[in-house]
């Protein structure tokens, strides 16, 4: 049975998730033979303040990118 965590920074919309989704269990069925019906996928979406990215908080990362 596997078990696929994906986390991500908040903002996905739930047509992303759902392409997400279908694709790693198409990967799974493809390379690995397993049965679809058997692959539970967790989305974890995390605020970009609570994400740390190259020494800072990925909100305040973007913000240096921007200027």
């Amino acid at each position: 049975m596997p078990y696929v965590n994906i986390q991500i920074t908040a903002g996905a919309t739930r047509a992303q998730k759902a392409a997400l989704v279908k694709d790693v269990t198409d990967s799974l069925v493809r390379v690995l033979g397993k049965n679809p019906e058997h692959i539970h996928i967790v989305i974890q979406e995390i605020k970009e303040e609570d994400w740390g990215y190259s020494g800072l908080l990925t909100d305040t990362w973007k913000q240096q990118q921007q200027q």
